[in-house]
């Protein structure tokens, strides 16, 4: 259990899913959490889950011993501004996009302690992939307490920040290829007949499942495929075709592209 007092700047998507992962998982304590969000819907959920509400960002930080940064990039130099000194000496956890660790020091008046992350999507049904730089300068116990959050909502990675670029073209924006796949295999079975409902359903499982064999019982992803594709099968004449149409040249391509915009942004 997170025995420290963690406040959240930010509480959209992403943040809200963090902060009741960890609340629903027991791992954080309503009492220690606090919440300030300019969106006065985001601060009436927010006070619906029973945490504390912050009047502006110097009471969060006065308040709260771990700080979540989680504003959207171009409001960051304008939140942090608002923050004045109060950031000095604090822990920070920022999963703002883009915005490395040497940036956001340069932002803060002060010398905060910081570690960026950089969470996905899937976060907000707690199956979410975050990798934590490892070269942060957050005290053992800060650093702990960040990775039992991160880990309440799924599974946790610690990685260089010179590779958080390469984590934002693989994690970050791979929802949104699984499920362009996802479709795609759904549109080959309309096409054979089945109702888009069913397709949807039973691609949106296949990939489920899938990963869940990959993660949960330590299946390599060539072994499983081939433990799928008999000789003279159908599931090998499928996986010719992806072959043909340059499907896994294409998804490298497509996760370098990822990564090159992360480096210029």
């Amino acid at each position: 259990m997170i025995t420290q007092k963690i406040g959240l700047i930010g509480c959209g998507n992403m943040g809200g899913a963090i902060l009741s992962g960890a609340l629903e998982s027991g791992v954080l304590p309503k009492e220690n959490a606090y919440v300030y969000d300019v969106s006065s819907a985001a601060m009436e959920r927010a006070a619906q889950w029973g945490v504390n509400l912050a009047k502006d960002c110097v009471d969060l930080c006065q308040k709260s011993d771990i700080i979540l940064l989680a504003v959207k990039p171009q409001y960051t130099p304008e939140t942090l501004a608002k923050c004045q000194d109060a950031l000095n000496g604090k822990a920070i956890v920022s999963i703002v996009a883009g915005i490395t660790a040497e940036r956001l020091r340069a932002m803060i008046s002060g010398t905060p302690r910081i570690l960026r992350t950089m969470p996905n999507t899937p976060a907000m049904v707690f199956e979410g992939a975050f990798a934590l730089c490892s070269d942060n300068d957050l005290t053992e116990e800060e650093q702990k307490a960040a990775i039992a959050l991160f880990e309440a909502i799924g599974i946790v990675e610690l990685v260089p920040e010179h590779l958080i670029d390469a984590v934002c073209g693989l994690s970050g924006g791979g929802p949104a290829y699984v499920a362009m796949f996802i479709e795609a295999m759904a549109d080959g079975g309309v096409k054979q007949g089945l109702p888009r409902a069913t397709a949807y359903r039973l691609a949106a499982q296949t990939c489920l499942g899938t990963a869940k064999m990959i993660l949960e019982k330590n299946i390599h992803p060539g072994q499983l495929k081939d433990m799928v594709t008999s000789p003279e099968g159908t599931t090998i004449e499928g996986c010719e075709a992806l072959e043909r149409g340059g499907m896994r040249a294409a998804v490298i391509d497509c996760i370098n592209a990822g990564a090159e915009k992360s480096r210029k942004l």
